[in-house]
């Protein structure tokens, strides 16, 4: 096992990231306890009817597990569905259980259908009330503990501009993450007297497996073919795709005491993507 630095910025803490089992959710957890935090990893790993790409398994969140441990910090690791607040709540407790506290939440789960004609509800349910239920989830013992804290929802580009298509699935998408900053929003301030932080981070297009995948690779086609063009999806920055560890940097920052007055803040991680619009 790798001992972590004694100086780590969030040594002592511990961090709640839902979609932990891969992708954007695997970086932060890595992320955070390279820098010291606790982790408590929830994730689905099952699949989701409307979702037509593979989504995480148990293999994947004892995936990061393993990492996780590897760095020196602690996991309790559970399979739950955010969509389930019985189970989120449960999952959590786990956690508070074994670590004892919680001072940090990053609200990752999520999922894209786009083009599935089923995917509208899914996506809504997942994306937007999964992360009203991570927060609700997380706030009683955060401020019970009296410390303050950071609470993170990752959005999106497309919570920050109008891009999709006439699919149900792209359409509750952009719909669900933009609902977020309304999310961000309203608990930045009913949270600000608890010196609780909210904020939202939106990447452009991260080389993960929601977007990394034949369908998403086929629905883009399939956009291009119906207008004759590809969608322009391209950064103002010289660089395709973004990594999990980009997104990860800027929630690290985020989380810390380096940004203890940045509150209630869209922060786009996205290459120039939205200043092009």
């Amino acid at each position: 096992m790798t001992a972590r630095p004694s100086g780590g910025a969030l040594r002592g803490k511990v961090a709640l990231i839902t979609g932990a089992a891969r992708g954007q959710g695997r970086a932060h957890a890595l992320r955070l306890a390279a820098d010291g935090a606790d982790i408590i990893a929830v994730d689905l790993c099952e699949q989701i009817a409307s979702v037509p790409y593979p989504l995480a398994d148990a293999e994947d969140l004892a995936g990061t597990v393993k990492l996780v441990e590897e760095t020196g910090s602690r996991i309790v690791a559970r399979q739950a569905d955010v969509r389930d607040q019985a189970a989120l709540s449960a999952a959590m407790q786990a956690g508070l259980d074994e670590l004892g506290r919680v001072d940090i939440v990053v609200a990752n789960a999520g999922i894209a259908p786009m083009a599935a004609a089923d995917g509208w509800h899914d996506v809504i349910d997942v994306n937007l009330t999964g992360v009203y239920h991570t927060i609700e989830a997380a706030i009683p013992a955060m401020i019970d503990q009296g410390d303050g804290g950071s609470i993170v929802l990752i959005s999106s580009a497309a919570g920050l501009a109008g891009i999709g298509s006439h699919d149900a699935g792209a359409i509750g998408y952009a719909a669900a993450k933009h609902g977020l900053v309304g999310l961000m929003r309203v608990y930045a301030n009913l949270l600000a007297p608890h010196s609780i932080r909210v904020n939202s981070v939106h990447p452009a297009g991260v080389d993960t497996p929601m977007i990394n995948n034949d369908y998403v690779r086929g629905w883009l086609a399939e956009l291009t073919a119906q207008t004759g063009a590809p969608p322009d999806m391209g950064n103002a920055l010289p660089v395709q795709i973004l990594q999990p560890e980009d997104i990860a940097n800027a929630v690290a920052w985020l989380v810390s005491d380096a940004a203890r007055y940045v509150t209630g803040i869209t922060l786009p991680v996205d290459a120039g993507f939205i200043n092009k619009r």
